[in-house]
């Protein structure tokens, strides 16, 4: 005894020395016995509260009685013997006060559960939880080493007698059975060993100081006393916002928490209230936990503690922190006052609570923050889970889940149809069979952005003389449908005059009063709330359109609820028991969810396959496709509502036969056969196709992680500021910066979800002002498609092989010489799709040109950005040159059309934006309404990329410097490879496409696989693509698309394996046909 206390008193690291030696004893099953008495007989010398004190003076430690009960009636033991060390904490009121908050939950809390304690000290909480509770098993962590050894000493103090023998409970368990102490910081031990817990308590303190260094030194048993101390404060900065409150390290605690603890787990958590409840509890709340107030004290603030951080902090914000005047004092100051009051002597105590806290939605909370630890730690601060209406949680949660799974799982957004995710609509057509037990596929339902891009859309496709629509539907029609009184013209295959829409009320007897009277070729409506209850409505709306021929378009946007209990109409009444005639269609706007009010996607039902087919082909043509992010909302919702449901439990619906034909009805005209036909426009496949497309303007290359964190970001914030938003500043910057493009405080800035959609829109102010579109030989062929769509007048300027098929200053002349009112379209600095670019000193000739004869110029830089073999390239500075060229003709505009799809090469991720200067073209522009516009959150993804494109942010730059390479690497290969198999490759210095002439191919006899049978052709630059995709199921695009005689498009942009699968198509192409 004596040398053990001649050791102890030398000092504190030698009484820790000689305490580890004895723990070594206790451990030995040979020596456990005598080395317990000897703690006994240490006890018994310092029993007494003065020689325990004069004890940790003396030998620098000190042996105390902690009594867990005080009421009678208490069977079990109501004291433990502990053993202190200075440096670890020593039990106090924050241990105390969260023992009671535990004590407020009932017996079967902790009862045959798996505990974890955080900062588990000298381990009295978790010896007292297994004491009392009996849980399976208790982890006591802590990061300070002596204290978890310390602990180990007072488990062997507790689980054996004064003479060395187990101390059994009911179950013939020891404590030494329950109880297991470790060295961990927070969690760290039960995340590296896989240990899943039912419930995790820690009175882990708050930091007033953060030190960022004080992590920096070493941890070691043999560190200093004071740092060993300090240490269990955790000095150091956790990264989290909660940091400027000293919650930081409780708030990484619940993190981790998270990411171990059961779905139904509970955390209790000590909080000190210095910071203010509401801060406190929206720690946990904003994390997605449910949270209840155990118990609330009040504690004195330690004398010696510093609270002028915090007094800093209130003078930087408007926050306040809570203190109060003494223990009784009832009314919170801030911590101005509180430094002042203790400065003069007082007293100042804070609030204590104990928390307990569940997960909401555990499994999807989980899913969220395992994909925030891949290296989006940032994101944390911006997340918010906390939710005032559990409808909205329900809504949100589990989409931020499905979100994060996707960008965790995908490292790139998969091809999808233009008309819609395969995925998406399937689900619609699920839950209409599920729910209103309409037998519909997939490939009834085709999804536009917005439900007036539909309807618009749709007007488009048929072109009627007269048209006409529900009020309330024709607010986003173009103004001059809706004012012209021409509405007797006859129809023909060449007529130019616009759609007469008249509009009608929404109410079906009036409705059937105009159709009969006025006899259009199509009807838009709604139904009103009362009419919808039943299907005679609808079906006498059937039925006179029918009579007449019209086709009918019927908008149930009103009456669809996204619910697992959705209201029952009639039209669903009657589409249950009868198909949809072939004369109409259903149009809905997905709108009504609970998070976001502008998020819209709607989609169109058809039963005919000639309208299904032709509705997939104009979504492509004037909107490219609907955002994908929006689909994967809405598909959530639907996944959500369908999930829970057995697959195929119910029988298919009966329905009767239909009375007549689509021959019966309006139809297509000619000329829109004629551009479909003529497009190469997608390939509609079957939910098992393994196409590969290097036929398709989009980004398949790894998703960037500052995208994957902007787009998560964008979804998991709440109240986003308008500014927040505003992406006019950052796309003002990248004109300029980029583009040498002139803007002021009279440019309008128009932003969609697409390039494609401006572009739209341009080429029907084209057609408003009676100009001519002209497009360089070499341009999208989507592009001329659309324009020949919306029946533009068109010119095709020539280019030419000797100057690699770019548009020159002597062909742009002679082209201009002959057309009126010219509208030219000029792509670059990156032309699509030769990949060539224009010089500043070639565009600024070109320009000159343009204003000369007063044209009007769409200068698209959609596909530039890339820039991968541009040796010599400088960039593009025009402000000088249009500023010149603007002012010596008015009439000379041009509109910089672009998005970021390539910039970023964000891919997945679709914004167009439009920067027109010219206020007539601005006024004829805004005329044609219906425009669908990027949500909120794709918005604010785009000025979180340009604020980090501004700050030239590293981690956005290498990753575009990276694709960039990756993409010069594809373009040698692929190269490489085509020249191999006998195609003449046009060289490329910028974007994602090249072109390439069948040299050794052309004129070859060639039998290919169609529709289930063989054919022979004769092999050409137009229906090689036919024979490639038919023999190796690649597609490309032709010489009909490229408009350069000869050449064919192959994309380069495209995933690992798909991009090594498309290379062995060409050199099968060439086994099969190249001899």
């Amino acid at each position: 005894m004596e040398e053990f206390l001649n050791r102890c008193e030398q000092s504190g690291d030698s009484a820790y020395s000689a305490l580890r030696s004895l723990l070594e004893r206790l451990e030995d099953p040979t020596t456990r016995t005598d080395a317990r008495i000897f703690l006994s007989e240490l006890h018994k010398r310092f029993n007494s509260k003065e020689a325990s004190e004069r004890c940790l003076q003396t030998y620098h430690f000190q042996i105390q009685e902690i009594y867990l009960e005080q009421y009678e009636g208490f069977q079990k033991r109501k004291k433990l013997i502990m053993m202190v060390i200075p440096s670890i904490f020593v039990p106090e009121d924050w241990s105390f006060t969260f023992y009671e908050g535990l004590n407020r939950h009932p017996d079967s809390i902790f009862k045959d559960k798996t505990v974890s304690e955080l900062g588990c000290g000298n381990g009295w909480i978790s010896i007292a939880i297994a004491e009392k509770w009996s849980p399976l098993k208790v982890y006591g962590l802590d990061i300070n080493p002596r204290a978890v050894k310390i602990s180990w000493i007072n488990l062997y103090l507790n689980a054996l007698d004064d003479n060395g023998q187990p101390i059994y409970d009911g179950e013939k368990k020891t404590l030494l059975d329950r109880v297991e102490f470790y060295e961990s910081d927070l969690l760290s031990y039960c995340i590296d060993n896989h240990i899943e817990l039912e419930r995790i308590v820690g009175c882990i303190p708050q930091i007033l100081n953060p030190n960022p260094d004080a992590m920096s030194k070493i941890i070691t048993e043999n560190a200093s006393e004071e740092f060993l101390h300090s240490l269990s404060n955790y000095c150091a900065l956790q990264g989290f916002v909660e940091d400027q409150f000293g919650l930081g390290l409780i708030a990484r605690a619940v993190e981790e928490g998270i990411s171990v603890i059961k779905p139904l787990g509970i955390m209790i958590f000590n909080m000190g209230g210095r910071p203010g409840q509401a801060v406190c509890k929206r720690l946990f709340e904003r994390r997605g936990l449910r949270v209840n107030k155990l118990w609330q004290t009040k504690v004195l603030q330690a004398a010696d503690t510093d609270i002028s951080a915090l007094v800093e902090i209130e003078k930087s914000g408007p926050h306040r922190f809570e203190f109060f005047m003494g223990l009784a004092g009832d009314q919170p100051i801030c911590a101005r006052t509180a430094w002042a009051y203790a400065e003069s002597g007082g007293r100042i105590s804070h609030a204590l609570s104990v928390y307990s806290c569940q997960i909401r939605q555990p499994n999807q909370v989980k899913k969220i923050f395992e994909f925030l630890k891949n290296g989006l730690s940032d994101i944390r601060s911006s997340l918010d889970l906390s939710f005032e209406d559990d409808s909205v949680a329900d809504e949100k949660i589990p989409f931020l889940a499905y979100l994060a799974n996707v960008l965790k799982d995908l490292s790139f957004f998969p091809y999808e149809p233009p008309a819609g995710s395969r995925r998406f609509r399937s689900l619609i057509a699920r839950f209409m069979r599920t729910y209103h037990h309409i037998p519909l596929t997939a490939d009834n339902v085709v999804v536009f952005p917005s439900r007036s891009v539909a309807i618009e859309s749709a007007l488009r496709l048929l072109s009627p003389r007269l048209a006409v629509v529900d009020e309330q539907l024709s607010r986003y029609l173009p103004r001059e449908w809706l004012t012209t009184l021409d509405i007797e013209t006859e129809t023909g295959e060449n007529s130019e005059e616009v759609i007469a829409v008249i509009e009608a009320p929404r109410q079906s007897d009036l409705m059937v009063e105009l159709i009969k009277k006025l006899r259009p070729e199509v009807v838009v409506t709604g139904m009103a709330q009362f009419e919808s209850v039943t299907s005679s409505s609808f079906e006498h709306l059937l039925d006179t359109t029918r009579d007449i021929g019209s086709r009918l378009f019927l908008d149930i946007s009103d009456q669809f609820e996204l619910s697992s209990l959705p209201s029952s109409n009639g039209v669903f009444k009657y589409l249950a028991r009868n198909p949809l005639p072939p004369h109409a269609t259903i149009v809905c706007s997905l709108l009504k969810n609970q998070v976001y009010t502008d998020l819209e996607v709607a989609f169109v039902i058809s039963e005919e396959k000639e309208m299904f087919r032709a509705l997939c082909k104009t979504v492509e043509l004037l909107q490219g496709s609907t955002a994908i992010i929006s689909q994967y909302y809405y598909g959530c919702l639907f996944h959500e509502l369908l999930s829970f449901q057995l697959a195929d439990r119910r029988p298919p619906s009966q329905r009767e036969g239909e009375k007549t034909s689509a021959t019966e009805v309006n139809g297509f005209s000619s000329s829109t056969i004629q551009i479909f036909d003529d497009a190469e426009l997608s390939i509609n496949e079957s939910d098992d196709s393994s196409l590969i497309h290097m036929d398709i303007d989009q980004s398949f290359l790894p998703i960037t992680t500052p995208v994957k964190a902007a787009i998560f970001e964008s979804f998991a914030r709440q109240n986003i500021t308008e500014s927040e938003t505003d992406v006019t500043c950052g796309i003002r910057q990248l004109a300029s910066s980029t583009y040498g493009y002139p803007s002021d405080s009279n440019t309008e800035f128009v932003y969609a979800d697409c390039p494609v959609a401006l572009f739209t829109k341009l080429v029907l102010c084209c057609v408003q002002e009676g100009g001519t579109l002209c497009f360089p030989t070499g341009t999208s062929g989507n592009y001329v498609s659309a324009a020949k769509f919306l029946k533009a007048k068109i010119a095709s300027i020539p280019t030419n092989a000797e100057a690699g098929y770019k548009l020159t200053e002597k062909t742009l002349t002679a082209a201009l010489e002959s057309v009126n009112k010219p509208w030219i379209y000029i792509s670059g600095p990156t032309i699509n799709p030769t990949g060539l670019l224009y010089s500043n000193e070639e565009i600024t000739e070109l320009l000159s040109v343009c204003a000369k004869f007063g044209a009007r110029v769409i200068l698209d830089t959609s596909f530039s950005g890339v820039e991968t073999n541009s040796k010599g390239f400088a960039g593009w500075n025009l402000e000088a040159t249009l500023k010149k060229l603007s002012s010596a003709n008015p009439n000379f505009c041009v509109s910089l059309l672009g998005g970021l799809f390539f910039k970023m090469l964000s891919s997945g991720l679709k914004f167009g934006f439009l920067l027109i200067n010219e206020p007539s073209l601005v006024d004829v522009f805004h005329s044609f309404a219906g425009l669908s516009k990027p949500h909120s959150t794709i918005k604010y993804t785009v000025k979180k990329l340009l604020d980090l494109a501004e700050q030239k942010s590293g981690n956005l730059l290498e990753a575009i410097a990276e694709q960039t390479e990756i993409l010069g690497s594809r373009y040698k290969q692929l190269k490489q490879t085509l020249e191999s198999s006998g195609w003449e490759v046009l060289e490329a210095q910028s974007g994602v496409s090249v072109l390439a002439k069948p040299s050794a191919y052309l004129g070859k006899t060639v039998t290919i696989n169609k529709d289930d049978s063989s054919l022979e052709i004769k092999l050409d630059d137009i229906n090689v693509r036919e024979a490639m995709l038919s023999s190796t199921g690649l597609c490309i695009n032709s010489a009909s698309w490229t408009r350069i005689p000869g050449y064919c498009r192959f994309t380069i942009a495209l995933e690992d394996s798909d991009f090594n699968r498309a290379l062995d198509c060409i050199t099968k192409f060439k086994s099969l046909f190249g001899n």
